[in-house]
């Protein structure tokens, strides 16, 4: 072998040398990149690798959403970092994720073909750990918002009633059901003074967290004016009002609701449709009325007033109060409707009303094949159970508020 020969071999066997260095130099930055799964520290990891492998003097990763600095390590330049080089971290759907600037720090501002293969490998594993350290984020992230509708679902389940009215001669029973984690829809129940039992079904425009909210609000202008002696035209106007001065965005979020007061000893109903579902009132004949509205939703319009209509309510009577989810069931194009919601409840033989709702939900699950369910649903029957008097305050009402 001659002196030329021995000095090409020596030359490739130190470039061989090199390049297992600068693997293993690369391999090593990568496994710091990849130590973190906070997205800041995976981006100051890597300029910090960058500045200390390659003696740059600084490097920082610039935001894809708003250009501007997140993080750096070592002298920058100021925006908009003339003479820096730049690589985008580019996601699996090729989207950047943030751009890699690294300031040279010497003239000319040229990498070598070393420093540019690093960059370059080092770049692309820190796009991989990036990536992944955002969707451990949003996972967390999601997993807290999920945390929190549990726990609003949970209070919006017991602010409903606990149980229904125990009335003698009468089935009361009531089932709401929400579309997402929480609803819009609200129920209550409340005895008054008087012996009469006071029902109300409402409906807050929209759905999930924001309306309800609304409907927390809602119960709370409700509650407070069962406490004071008015009519029930009255109460309806002044809910409206107290919506209506809570804000735009309350009046956004209106309220379509209707009120029932029940009085046991006559058997009477005296009914205000605030721009809620007609009311199904089936008599001891069969014959079917539909109650319609008396008035616009609640927080609507300012100083709205309202009209409150009196029914016999004998025994053999049905009353069913309901939400928009009920009758806006799907197949295909075919709606369910209020008329077909009517006639059911009208055609039901059983006088209990938790069986009435059970059944009602079981035509309803039927007639959309299975699909899935797009609205709050709630409703409330009330029967009259024939040869039973309610004039007597005791006895046992079936039915509670489930979600």
């Amino acid at each position: 072998m001659n002196l030329t020969e021995t000095t090409q071999n020596a030359q490739l066997a130190m470039s061989l040398e090199e390049q297992i260095a600068r693997l293993q130099a690369l391999l090593e930055a990568s496994r710091q990149v990849h130590a973190t799964i906070v997205p800041e520290e995976v981006m100051l990891d890597t300029a910090r690798v960058l500045v200390r492998e390659l003696e740059m003097e600084g490097a920082g990763f610039v935001s894809a959403a708003t250009g501007a600095l997140v993080t750096s390590y070592g002298i920058m330049p100021e925006t908009p970092f003339d003479g820096c080089q730049r690589f985008d971290l580019h996601a699996k759907d090729g989207t950047v994720l943030a751009t890699l600037v690294v300031a040279v720090g010497r003239e000319g501002c040229r990498l070598t073909m070393y420093e540019q293969d690093f960059i370059e490998g080092l770049v692309l594993q820190a796009a991989v750990a990036l990536e992944n350290a955002l969707y451990h984020e949003r996972d967390l992230q999601w997993a807290r918002v999920q945390q929190d509708l549990e726990a609003a679902r949970g209070i919006q389940r017991s602010l409903l009633p606990k149980r229904m009215p125990a009335i003698h001669g009468v089935s009361v029973a009531a089932r709401t059901v929400t579309c997402y984690e929480v609803g819009g829809d609200y129920l209550d129940v409340v005895e008054m003074p008087d012996g009469s039992h006071l029902f109300v079904v409402a409906d807050v425009a929209g759905k999930g967290l924001a309306s309800a909210i609304v409907a927390t609000s809602f119960r709370s202008a409700f509650r407070a004016l069962t406490t004071q002696p008015m009519t029930l035209a009255e109460m309806a106007s002044r809910v409206g009002q107290h919506h209506w001065e809570e804000g735009q965005e309350s009046r956004r979020r209106y309220v379509t609701a209707i009120f029932v007061r029940f009085h046991p000893a006559g058997g009477l109903l005296e009914v205000v449709n605030a721009g809620h579902n007609p009311a199904a009132l089936i008599g001891a004949d069969g014959a079917l009325r539909m109650i319609e509205a008396s008035g616009t939703p609640l927080g609507l319009l300012p100083g709205m007033q309202y009209t409150a209509e009196s029914f016999p309510f004998p025994a053999g009577s049905k009353l069913l109060l309901y939400t928009d989810g009920l009758t806006e069931v799907f197949r295909d194009e075919e709606e369910f409707g209020a008329e077909r919601l009517a006639e059911a409840f009208r055609e039901m033989h059983t006088l209990d009303a938790e069986e009435s709702l059970e059944a009602l939900w079981a035509q309803l699950q039927a007639f959309s094949t299975g699909g899935p369910q797009t609205d709050d649903m709630t409703a409330l029957a009330l029967i009259h159970q024939p040869g039973m008097s309610a004039a007597a305050d005791h006895g046992q009402a079936k039915g509670t508020a489930g979600a």
